[in-house]
């Protein structure tokens, strides 16, 4: 008689995919898609709306500039108050601000009450949410994964980010083209709504230090001391104030009116802002792949791409050229973002990423009111060829510029770590580099 063979071991159960992914990032990275796709068609529509009603280049500028003064005035209190508060509670406030904005802007459009004074006050009401939207976001967006998974959830953040906007860009130029401006902007409003309404589900842990907390200009200032003690930081910062205004004059300016007046209109310029998203996307397959040592050093060769679209609109390439620029333009904007979002993850405390971040968005697009305000006065001067090549110029030559500082060539990857995370820094104390 012979034993029963023993039974077999079972065998081991697949990993879940995304399984390094918690509640909070997967809830925060599906309002992104969400409001993303309506972000992605709304500059188009809006263009197109100024230049509908009869705007000139200048119009469109001043429409694009009255968003982003809003942004530079706002978005160090919108940090301050995200390390203050709970951070969902700051975002949904903003998106629901958005939403109604947005939605009374679509209305004007539609019954054709608009006039370029409402699209200016709308556009500047649009972006007073998004100086308190953007620092709760980045806090939010770092908070919710481990630093050992930094790379991967950054990556799969910023593809599902790219993605609506590849989706949004098409649908927006499609959409502007078919039905008009103002349904699409009608569109976003909904976006906005929804992801609000799914940014109430994250779950955040209640603060239990906030009656001791000192004051807002405090708090603001050790954010500063956090920012000013980084070269790396604020070197790249300032680098930014000068390519984000160009990016933005490029983008929302001179793009539109190029494709209007060479390439039949909004349906041409939403497919170019397509290729940059899906440039965006591809890219970010293969940064969640690869772990470079010298995180910023490889993050700025991608801010070298930046000036490609610019490029092509100036030498008056074709269209399949331009769609080519952006897409691989795109693929420097994920390049450097992943990068960069793991630097500030590794480099700033916990406890004042959203500060640090709004110092960061604030000298990013310090410049950018001017830069789109001045897009139109500076085609009539140089011509709009000449204007195109000043920023394709600049944008190259900043970022050769900024490899001369020698922290952000050799800023390198920090080791993983078997053990448990650190805690976050005190609150009332900055901690360097």
């Amino acid at each position: 008689m012979t034993a029963a063979p023993a039974p077999a071991a079972p065998a081991p159960a697949a990993p879940r995919p995304l399984a390094w992914a918690g509640r909070n990032f997967r809830i925060q990275t599906a309002a992104t898609v969400v409001s993303g796709l309506g972000n992605a068609a709304a500059p188009i529509a809006t263009a197109f709306a100024v230049l509908e009603t009869g705007g000139s280049t200048a119009d469109v500028g001043y429409v694009t500039a009255a968003r982003t003064v809003p942004l530079v005035v706002f978005l160090l209190v919108g940090g301050a108050l995200a390390d203050r508060m709970p951070r969902h509670h700051v975002m949904v406030a903003a998106n629901l601000f958005n939403a109604v904005s947005q939605a009374v802007l679509a209305l004007l459009v539609l019954t054709g009450s608009t006039s370029l004074w409402a699209l200016v006050a709308l556009s500047a009401a649009g972006g007073a949410g998004q100086a308190f939207y953007a620092p709760a976001s980045e806090g939010m967006i770092m908070s919710s994964v481990a630093a050992e998974h930094a790379d991967r959830a950054f990556s799969v953040y910023r593809m599902a980010m790219n993605g609506s906007q590849i989706g949004g860009a098409a649908l927006g130029g499609a959409l502007t083209a078919a039905i008009g401006p103002g349904w699409v902007l009608l569109l976003d409003a909904g976006g906005f709504a929804l992801a609000g309404a799914l940014r109430v589900l994250l779950r955040v842990e209640r603060r239990t230090d906030d009656t001791a907390r000192p004051g807002m200009v405090h708090e603001l200032r050790l954010g500063w001391r956090e920012f000013a003690s980084r070269r790396w930081l604020w070197a790249v910062v300032l680098q930014f104030s000068v390519v984000v205004a160009c990016i933005s004059a490029v983008e929302t300016v001179y793009g539109p009116v190029v494709a209007a007046q060479r390439f039949g209109g909004a349906r041409a310029w939403g497919a170019a802002m397509a290729a940059f998203g899906i440039g965006m996307l591809v890219s970010g397959v293969l940064t969640a792949r690869r772990q470079p040592r010298r995180i910023l050093l490889v993050g700025n060769w991608g801010v070298f791409l930046f000036a490609l679209p610019a490029l092509a609109l100036a030498l008056r390439a074709g269209l399949p050229v331009l769609v080519a620029a952006m897409f691989v333009s795109g693929a420097g904007v994920t390049v450097f973002g992943v990068n960069w979002m793991v630097a500030l993850q590794q480099e700033v405390p916990a406890a004042m990423f959203s500060r640090v971040s709004a110092y960061d968005h604030l000298g990013s697009i310090a410049l950018t009111p001017l830069g789109t305000a001045l897009a139109g006065p500076a085609a009539d001067a140089l011509g709009l060829d000449g204007a195109l090549w000043t920023c394709a110029v600049g944008t190259l030559a900043l970022a050769a510029a900024v490899l001369a500082v020698p922290e952000v060539r050799r800023l390198t990857r920090a080791l993983p770590t078997t053990g448990p995370a650190p805690g976050p820094a005190p609150v009332d104390e900055p901690v360097t580099a």
